[in-house]
């Protein structure tokens, strides 16, 4: 068989991130388009399969070249079938045949997975995971997501909804209300937006003062980012608030550890850019609340691949199934 390639496709509410990439796993060509949210999400998969056709023609390729499409999109998905079982927006009605709908339209096998579990096998396969089989991948962004990889394989659960770390509960009593309608999740405190409330919160009390309180003064809000800069200058109502998340997410992890003893937890997404001093304080709480043999087995790691992560772990979707024929 001739080297081949596989379409790796990152679907988003509103930009869909596509790649041709080898079996190595080594990018060839990336680009995105808009994802088009029109009329029930119909031109969605239209889309892709013309951008992917478009760009063969570009690089003087056929389809011959492409073993196949992997997509990880938002929402729980039932492996088996390629059925979005619900999603937010992307228009589609629940249980859309995602895979059936790809598959025609590109005319190209297809396979679907969560968009956070593509996440997780990407830095599995090329990323921060090293190679590592047993591996939990943790997005720290507008939300949070989760990837659980357990020998080479993602957990999906029974109903396609394993993983779901950012909705694990923190705060059992008095927790901020999560957009998934409980209150307490973890994703209320440890994503960006979650972040960014403890700050207001925090600067919200009667004498405080320092670099961070000045920037709100000033600016009229604060970012993640800010946070994250004013504590690496000592500023301490961000160390507070550094704290405070690093303690709730410390303790998440550890309990996952604790369940499942991976050798690897990946922090991904933007919130993870912050680095070290996120990273570190992590995993002084990481130590506090896991079991001894855990802790020194399971180390936690920031993600490397960046954006690329879930294009080259929907790339990986095919080769696994190549792999098992």
């Amino acid at each position: 068989m001739t080297k081949q390639w596989i379409a790796g496709v990152d679907l988003g509410g509103t930009t869909t991130k596509i790649a041709f990439i080898t079996l190595d796993g080594e990018i060839i060509k990336k680009w995105e388009i808009p994802t088009d949210n029109s009329n029930e999400g119909k031109n969605i998969t239209v889309n892709i399969a013309n951008s992917i056709s478009e760009k063969l023609k570009e690089l003087g390729q056929t389809k011959d070249q492409l073993a196949g499409i992997g997509m990880g999109a938002p929402g729980p998905v039932n492996y088996e079938t390629g059925v979005m079982l619900n999603t937010v927006n992307l228009g589609w009605q629940s249980n859309f045949p995602l895979q059936a709908s790809l598959e025609q339209a590109a005319s190209l096998p297809a396979l679907i997975e969560n968009d956070a579990n593509c996440a997780a096998l990407g830095e599995m396969w090329k990323g921060a995971g090293n190679g590592a089989k047993d591996i939990v991948c943790v997005t720290l962004g507008t939300g949070v997501g989760g990837g659980v990889i357990a020998n080479g394989n993602i957990v999906q659960g029974v109903n396609g909804a394993a993983g779901e770390i950012g909705h694990t509960t923190a705060i059992p009593e008095g927790g901020a209300p999560c957009n998934c309608g409980k209150t307490g999740c973890l994703e209320t405190i440890a994503s960006a937006t979650g972040i960014v409330r403890l700050a207001k919160e925090a600067l919200s009390m009667p004498g405080v003062a320092g670099e961070l309180a000045e920037k709100y003064s000033s600016d009229g809000s604060v970012s993640a980012k800010d946070v994250f800069d004013c504590a690496r200058n000592g500023d301490s109502i961000a160390i507070k608030v550094l704290d405070e998340v690093a303690c709730h997410l410390g303790l998440v992890l550890a309990n996952i550890a604790n369940t499942l003893n991976p050798e690897k937890i990946v922090l991904g997404g933007g919130v993870s850019k912050a680095g070290d001093i996120l990273l570190n304080a992590v995993k002084s709480q990481f130590e506090r609340f896991s079991f001894s043999s855990v802790k020194d087995s399971t180390k936690l790691a920031l993600a490397t691949l960046g954006n690329d992560a879930g294009v080259i772990g929907a790339a990986w979707l095919i080769k696994n199934k190549l792999l098992e024929c």
